[in-house]
């Protein structure tokens, strides 16, 4: 395995001093992951069993970072312009 050296600002280096039990060496090596999974999503539009089997691990997908569609973004907007109930408990939305 090839160790990488971060050259960060000092104020960085004096943030990830205040927590010493994050192994910022894995944190990085998922974020280069998640990116390498991400660019090969857009070319594929498909993940292969051990990408999907790390993005579960982490609770991520590559769906995650691509915007929203114009279509949903208005759909939303229509939602909330709907009508709502007030509930004072799950039991008033079952009841008959």
């Amino acid at each position: 395995m090839v160790n990488v050296v971060l050259t960060v600002p000092d104020h960085v280096k004096n943030e990830i001093g205040l927590f010493p039990w994050v192994n910022w060496s894995e944190v990085a090596r998922e974020e280069v992951l998640k990116k390498d999974i991400f660019e090969r999503y857009l070319k594929s539009g498909g993940l292969t069993d051990e990408d999907w089997e790390f993005c579960e691990k982490i609770d991520w997908h590559p769906v995650d970072e691509l915007p929203l569609k114009d279509e949903f973004i208005k759909r939303l907007k229509e939602a909330e312009k709907g009508r709502f109930i007030k509930v004072g408990s799950l039991d008033e939305l079952f009841e008959d």
